[in-house]
C-alpha cells in the first residue's frame, strides 16, 4: 500500500469515500453545534416565548451545543487520523468495510443525539465532559458514536504492524491516541456495570463519564499532537524532535492506560477516586508544552506569518497554552472553570482547522479558499476565543458562577459584568470565526470536485 493515497489512483476511492466521510461528520458536528448555539442565544431574547420551545430547550440546547462542538468533532477527526495513519503506515486493506461501518455509524449517531432537544421529553444533565439527556435515544446515539469509534481505534491497530507505526512519528501518535480510546471505552464500560441497576440521574451520568471523560481529554491531547507535528512539517526542512514527540506520546499513553485501574485501587465513585482523576489530569500539561516548544524551535526562520498552516500552529498553541495556564486557578464553582476549558478546546480546535486547511483538504483534491480566507478564519475564530476566555476569567474571579444564564448569575460586581460582557463579546466573534469554516469546508466538500491526482500527486506522509 503506498504511504499516501494520492499515489495509488483509482484503487484509493475507497480511501477517499472513507476520509471524506470523516471530513463530513466533523463538519457537521460543528454546524450543528453552532446551530444550537443560535438557538439558545434565540430563546433567551425576551419576547420569544410564542414560539413554544420544548420544556427545558435551554439546558438540552447546551448539553446538544457542547456534545457536538466538543466530543463528536474531536472523535471525528481522530477517526480521519485513524485512517490517514493505517494507510500510512501500510496497514493492510482487509479491513476496509469496517472503516465505512464506522463512518455510517457515526452518521447514524448524531440524529440520536441532537432529536431529543427537541422533544418535550428527557432530563438534561450539564454533567462534566459528557453531558447527558436522560432519553433512550440520546443514549443509544453515545452508544453508537462510542461504538464508531471504538471501531476506527481496533481497526488502526489490528491492521498495521507495530514496526511500521514506529518509522512514522505522526502515525505512531494516533496509535497512541487509540489505544488511549480503548482505555476511555473500558472506564465508562466499569462505570456503567458498577451503576447496573441505578436509574439514570444526574449522578448516575456524571459518574458515568467522570473517569472515562477524563481520559478522553489524553486522546485530544495526543490528538493535538498529532495536528501540530502536521502543521509543523512543512516549515522545519526535515528535522523532526522525534525523541521528544516519543517520550511525550508514552507520557500521554502511560496516563490513560493507568486511569483504568483507579476503579480497582479505590472505592468506585468515592471522593479518593473523583480526586485521583482530577490529579490525572495535571499529566497533560508538559508533554504538550514540550512538543510545542521542540517544533517552534525546529522551524525555520524567518518565522512564514503569512502561511495559514504556521499560523494555525502558533495561535493553537497560544490558545492551549493560555487555557492550561487558567487551569491553575479554577475550582470548579465559577466562570474560571470554562474559562480553562474554552481555551484548551480553542487550542485543538484551531489546530483541526489548520490541518483541514492544510492536509485533508488537499488529500481529496480540494481547497477551502484562497490563504487569505484561511488566516482570516484562523484569526477571527482564535482571538474571538481568547477574548472570550479572558472575560470568563475576570468574571469568575468576582464571583460569576458557572453554568447558569441571565438573572440566575446574580451579577452585582462591576468587573464580573465587564468580564462577561467580554465573553459575550468575544464568543460572538468566535462564532462568526466557526460559521465561516463551517461554510467554507462544507461548501468545499459539497460542491467542489476538482481533480484529485493532479492537486495531491507527490504528497507523502500522513
Amino acid at each position: 500500500m503506498p504511504a499516501d493515497p494520492a499515489q495509488a489512483g483509482d484503487a484509493d476511492a475507497g480511501v477517499r469515500r472513507e476520509l471524506t466521510g470523516w471530513a463530513a461528520l466533523a463538519v457537521g458536528a460543528l454546524a450543528i453545534a453552532g446551530a444550537f448555539a443560535f438557538l439558545l442565544a434565540i430563546s433567551r431574547v425576551p419576547g420569544v416565548e410564542w414560539i413554544g420551545w420544548p420544556i427545558g430547550f435551554f439546558h438540552k440546547g447546551l448539553v446538544i451545543h457542547v456534545v457536538f462542538s466538543f466530543v463528536v468533532w474531536f472523535l471525528a477527526v481522530f477517526g480521519a487520523h485513524a485512517l490517514l495513519a493505517q494507510v500510512a503506515a501500510g496497514g493492510t486493506r482487509r479491513l476496509d468495510g469496517l472503516g465505512l461501518a464506522a463512518v455510517a455509524a457515526g452518521v447514524l449517531s448524531m440524529p440520536l443525539l441532537f432529536i431529543p432537544a427537541l422533544l418535550d421529553r428527557g432530563l438534561p444533565t450539564l454533567n462534566n465532559y459528557v453531558p447527558v439527556i436522560i432519553d433512550p435515544l440520546y443514549y443509544a446515539g453515545l452508544a453508537l458514536l462510542a461504538l464508531a469509534i471504538g471501531i476506527a481505534a481496533v481497526r488502526l491497530l489490528i491492521s498495521v504492524r507495530a514496526e511500521r507505526l514506529l518509522r512514522d512519528p505522526v502515525a505512531a501518535t494516533v496509535a497512541a491516541a487509540a489505544v488511549a480510546y480503548l482505555s476511555a471505552f473500558l472506564c465508562f464500560a466499569l462505570a456503567l456495570r458498577l451503576l447496573d441497576g441505578t436509574a439514570p440521574s444526574h449522578e448516575f451520568n456524571e459518574r458515568l463519564t467522570w473517569g472515562g471523560g477524563h481520559v478522553l481529554q489524553f486522546v485530544n491531547t495526543l490528538l493535538l499532537l498529532v495536528a501540530w507535528q502536521t502543521l509543523a512539517a512543512p516549515f522545519t526542512g526535515g528535522r523532526r524532535p522525534t525523541v521528544v514527540v516519543a517520550v511525550a506520546s508514552a507520557w500521554l499513553l502511560l496516563g490513560a492506560l493507568a486511569a483504568p485501574a483507579l476503579y480497582l485501587v479505590y472505592p468506585p465513585f468515592s471522593p479518593a477516586q473523583t480526586a485521583a482523576f482530577t490529579w490525572l489530569q495535571y499529566l497533560l500539561g508538559p508533554p504538550a508544552a514540550l512538543v510545542a516548544i521542540a517544533l517552534l524551535a525546529g522551524v525555520r526562520r524567518p518565522w512564514p506569518w503569512r502561511e495559514p498552516g504556521f499560523l494555525a500552529l502558533v495561535l493553537s498553541i497560544l490558545l492551549f497554552g493560555v487555557g492550561g495556564g487558567l487551569g491553575l486557578f479554577v475550582d470548579g464553582a465559577d466562570t474560571r472553570t470554562p474559562a480553562h476549558y474554552h481555551g484548551v478546546i480553542a487550542g485543538v480546535t484551531l489546530a483541526f482547522f489548520g490541518v483541514f486547511f492544510t492536509r485533508l483538504l488537499p488529500l481529496l483534491g480540494r481547497t477551502a479558499g484562497t490563504p487569505r480566507r484561511q488566516r482570516i478564519i484562523l484569526h477571527v475564530f482564535a482571538w474571538g476565543q481568547l477574548t472570550a476566555c479572558i472575560g470568563l476569567f475576570v468574571a469568575g474571579g468576582h464571583g460569576a458562577p458557572r453554568k447558569v444564564a441571565g438573572e440566575a448569575q446574580g451579577l452585582t460586581d462591576m468587573a464580573a459584568m465587564i468580564g462577561m460582557g467580554l465573553n459575550g463579546l468575544g464568543g460572538l466573534v468566535a462564532v462568526i470565526g466557526g460559521i465561516m469554516f463551517v461554510w467554507t469546508v462544507g461548501m468545499v466538500l459539497l460542491c467542489n470536485r476538482r481533480g484529485y491526482e493532479s492537486t495531491i500527486a507527490g504528497r507523502s506522509g500522513i
